[in-house]
């Protein structure tokens, strides 16, 4: 793979290609609304992702995955606490310089995929690299093998409307990991898949994971993909009660 010219740190700042957790969440608390709407999804949320490594959260509905990972991914803010990205402090960063760290090192898949209707599959996949000034031709050619890895070479000139929902989660999927981000995080990205469609996305995500200064933040309640996990993070409550660590 080639790898994309890291950020220039901020005020001394430093990006590590490995040692160290790629992702350090210390104590981080999100509250959402305020008096009698107020609510506490994370509550001094301790969470670790170790660089060459794919971490599931996992946890019922409503335990504050989804916030957690929103933090991380620079969606949300944490209203306490400390968050480390790739040797960063993301909320020291300006907002420009949040943008552009983003946009270079950070992959998402969310559940909701927001793929753009007026682009094809190939377009949608080629966005990241346009973005960053591949020439579209070659983006899209890209876009096009990519797609073909995932199974979907005979939906490269689809619209998303014309479009499976698996198929349209195996396009945000690609679309993330194009530009070969050195941190993917991903919001059930097997939920509509069957079997061997879904070991596939996983053994994609798992090549991504293992590569040098690389990680990989997985939220599911798949019990199916389990084993692709280097280590697994159960949260309760807004907190992540214990991690558990297995051999892949």
């Amino acid at each position: 793979m080639n790898h994309t010219t890291p950020l220039e740190p901020e005020r001394g700042g430093v990006l590590p290609a490995t040692g160290g957790p790629a992702v350090a969440c210390h104590g981080v608390t999100k509250v959402f609304g305020q008096g009698e709407s107020r609510t506490l999804a994370l509550r001094g949320a301790d969470f670790e992702a170790r660089f060459g490594e794919m971490t599931f959260l996992v946890g019922e509905s409503g335990s504050g995955k989804t916030t957690l990972i929103s933090i991380i991914a620079g969606l949300l803010e944490a209203t306490e606490g400390e968050v480390h990205v790739l040797g960063q402090t993301p909320s020291r960063l300006s907002n420009t310089r949040q943008v552009q760290f983003r946009r270079r090192h950070l992959g998402f898949v969310f559940q909701q995929f927001n793929l753009l209707p007026a682009l094809t599959a190939a377009e949608n996949v080629a966005v990241p690299l346009l973005a960053a000034g591949v020439p579209r031709a070659r983006a899209v050619a890209r876009a096009t093998a990519l797609l073909s890895q995932l199974g979907l070479s005979h939906r490269v000139s689809s619209f998303p409307s014309q479009l499976s929902g698996g198929q349209q989660q195996r396009v945000a999927l690609a679309r993330a990991v194009i530009h070969e981000p050195r941190l993917i995080v991903c919001d059930e990205p097997t939920s509509a898949l069957d079997g061997v469609t879904g070991r596939a996305v996983m053994e994609l995500l798992t090549s991504v994971a293992v590569g040098p200064g690389r990680a990989v933040i997985v939220v599911t309640h798949d019990s199916r993909i389990f084993n692709f996990a280097h280590a697994i993070a159960h949260m309760a409550d807004g907190r992540v009660t214990h991690t558990e660590r297995q051999d892949v």
